[in-house]
């Protein structure tokens, strides 16, 4: 099931992907045993207890056709989201939030209030990617979601006059991160186990002073997919009050769960 956010109607979803790229090139490779984090390269990098509060103008191309919409939202790293459509007119008929713990959905026009865990095959009922809610608020909060799996490596060289890092697992998906010097992301490829791009991601004009792009530009190898996201209106705040993810069930409204 497919949400049209734009008329109402059941459609492709919105938003984005999973990641990576392969290939270890250049440079000293770490092995897994010591759990290298390239997200400590992201200086100075967004903490858990910031919160991104930001009205997002979001472009989708699918294979059912081309869907503008707008949409207000707030992220925490690693895993909370709250997300809003923004209507032409009218009042908003599309609410998400999603914890470590459970998925929720309202859709007022239809008294519907979905419940469940914010595992991937849940937020596919919803958006038009695969992708679980950590991997999901880490590409929409201008990064990119860890590797699954104990045993990875990777290796670091320069490329450009930027910094390329590529990350592998023994066995599975692998990506390749681009990043400048001062140590913002720009972009980052992910491959399928058989070396395969799946999908890229770019990150461009970054907010003064601040290291989160206000343009997130995903695309699918294949063309089935594209995905533009404009931030406007960006705040990040300092808390570790997370209430603002919970979204109670309205009075008189279906419940459904989703598992």
């Amino acid at each position: 099931m497919f949400y049209d956010f734009a008329s109402g109607k059941r459609m492709t979803g919105i938003l984005l992907l999973s990641l990576l790229a392969c290939g270890c090139a250049g440079g000293a490779v770490t092995e897994s045993g010591r759990h290298p984090d390239p997200a400590a390269m992201l200086r100075p990098a967004l903490r858990e207890t910031h919160r991104i509060v930001a009205t997002a103008r979001m472009d989708l191309s699918t294979v059912q056709g081309h869907y503008p919409l707008r949409a207000a939202l707030i992220l925490q790293r690693p895993s909370y989201l709250r997300l809003e459509m923004l209507p032409v007119i009218g009042t908003p008929d599309f609410f998400l939030s999603a914890t470590p713990r459970e998925m929720r959905i309202w859709i007022p026009s239809q008294g519907e209030f979905y419940v469940g865990q914010p595992s991937a095959e849940n937020m596919s009922r919803f958006l038009p990617w695969t992708l679980n809610l950590e991997d999901l608020v880490m590409i929409l909060s201008g990064s990119f979601p860890p590797l699954d799996g104990a045993h990875w490596s990777y290796g670091d060289s320069a490329e450009g006059g930027a910094l390329r890092v590529d990350m592998k697992t023994v066995s599975g998906p692998s990506q390749t991160i681009w990043m400048e010097n001062s140590g913002r992301l720009t972009r980052f490829v992910r491959y399928g186990s058989d070396g395969r791009e799946v999908y890229s991601v770019r990150y461009e004009d970054y907010t003064p002073g601040l290291f989160l792009a206000r343009k997130i530009l995903i695309q699918r190898a294949d063309n089935t997919l594209s995905a533009f996201v404009e931030y406007s209106d960006v705040n990040i705040e300092e808390t570790a009050d997370l209430s603002v993810f919970a979204l109670p069930a309205p009075d008189g409204a279906k419940i459904i769960r989703l598992d």
